[in-house]
C-alpha cells in the first residue's frame, strides 16, 4: 500500500489521468459542477454517485481535488486499459461473485485518509438507483469514513443513439454525511438506506437546477 493509492498504483501517473480527465475527457461536453466546496479536503471520503453512463467515473476522478480509487468492474482490467487502470491506482471487483479482497483494500486504503468512490447501483444503469448494494455503507462503517454524495445527469447518450458534442453534464456535490452505526444486518441495511435517500434527494436537487437551468435557456430565446 503506497498512501491513498493501493500497491502497484503510481501517484505520478494517477496525477495525469486527473489532468487528462480535467482538460481532456470533457472536452467535447459542456460541464457544470455544483458544490465543489462541500468536498472535504482531507479525512476519508466513500464517494457515492448514481450511474449511468461509463464516462461517470473517468469525469469525477478528473473533478476531485484528492486522488481517488474507484471500484470498477474487473471485464475492464484487460490489455493496455487494464495496466492503465491498475498504475493510477483503481480497484478491479469481479461482479455476482464472492470477492472480500477489493473491499478489504478500499477500507484499508480509507484508513489511510483516502477517497474510494462507489457507484452504488453496482452496474451502469438508469442512474435513478432502482437496485442499490450495501457497498458503499459497509465501507464508510467499516473504515469509519463519512460519505458524499454526487449527482450526475447528462453523461448518458441520447436515447436515439446520436454522439451530439458539447453536451451538457450536470454535476452536484451534496454535503458528507456520517451513515448510521446500528450493529449487525438490521444496521448495514439501515445504513444503505440513508445513503440511498440522501442520493435520491441529491439527484432530485440536480434535476431541479437543471429544469430552472433550460427554462432560464427557453426565455432567453424567446426574447
Amino acid at each position: 500500500m503506497s498512501g491513498t493509492l493501493p500497491e502497484g498504483g503510481w501517484h505520478w501517473l494517477h496525477f495525469i489521468g486527473r489532468l487528462i480527465s480535467r482538460f481532456i475527457v470533457r472536452l467535447p461536453f459542456r460541464v457544470k459542477v455544483h458544490g465543489k466546496d462541500r468536498i472535504p479536503r482531507t479525512g476519508p471520503l466513500v464517494l457515492v454517485a448514481n450511474h449511468s453512463a461509463m464516462l461517470d467515473g473517468p469525469l469525477l476522478i478528473g473533478m476531485l481535488p484528492r486522488a481517488s480509487v474507484f471500484l470498477i468492474k474487473q471485464e475492464m482490467f484487460r490489455g493496455p486499459l487494464g495496466w492503465f487502470l491498475r498504475r493510477i491506482g483503481q480497484i478491479g471487483v469481479r461482479r455476482g461473485e464472492p470477492d472480500r479482497q477489493p473491499l478489504l483494500t478500499a477500507v484499508r486504503l480509507l484508513k489511510n485518509g483516502g477517497v474510494v468512490g462507489v457507484f452504488p447501483e453496482g452496474t451502469r444503469g438508469s442512474g435513478e438507483l432502482d437496485n442499490v448494494q450495501n457497498g458503499a455503507a459497509w465501507l464508510a462503517r467499516t473504515s469509519g469514513a463519512r460519505v458524499l454524495p454526487v449527482a450526475v445527469r447528462g453523461s448518458r447518450r441520447p436515447d436515439d443513439g446520436s454522439r451530439r458534442l458539447l453536451r451538457r453534464i450536470d454535476v452536484l456535490f451534496g454535503e458528507p454525511i456520517t451513515p448510521p452505526s446500528g450493529k449487525g444486518r438490521a444496521g448495514l441495511t439501515e445504513a444503505t438506506e440513508t445513503v440511498r435517500n440522501e442520493l435520491v434527494e441529491l439527484i432530485a436537487e440536480l434535476d431541479g437546477l437543471v429544469a430552472d437551468r433550460n427554462q432560464d435557456d427557453v426565455r432567453g430565446n424567446e426574447a
